[in-house]
């Protein structure tokens, strides 16, 4: 049960910082020309960038790493923006 709660409770505050995150991953989605991507390589960029930024912030209320049925709860909603 400490688990679902601690769970929802990162999620709700990664909410918050996932129009931010959005923001900058599409700040970063240039090619190496410096023209911005299109299509299914922006697609492609972005899915990456919102999955290893959420990675970066799924820690426990302890400071350590989710794994397991936290984590997969912590990036799906995190990657959903919700």
């Amino acid at each position: 049960m400490k688990k679902i709660f601690l769970v929802a409770v990162l999620a709700t505050f990664a909410a918050g910082s996932a129009f931010a995150q959005d923001a900058s991953c599409d700040a970063k989605a240039v090619g190496k020309d410096g023209k911005p991507l299109a299509g299914a390589a922006k697609t492609s960029f972005m899915k990456k960038c919102n999955h290893d930024a959420c990675d970066a912030k799924a820690m426990s209320s302890d400071g350590k790493k989710l794994a397991g049925a936290a984590k997969t709860s912590f990036m799906k909603k995190c990657e959903a923006g919700g």
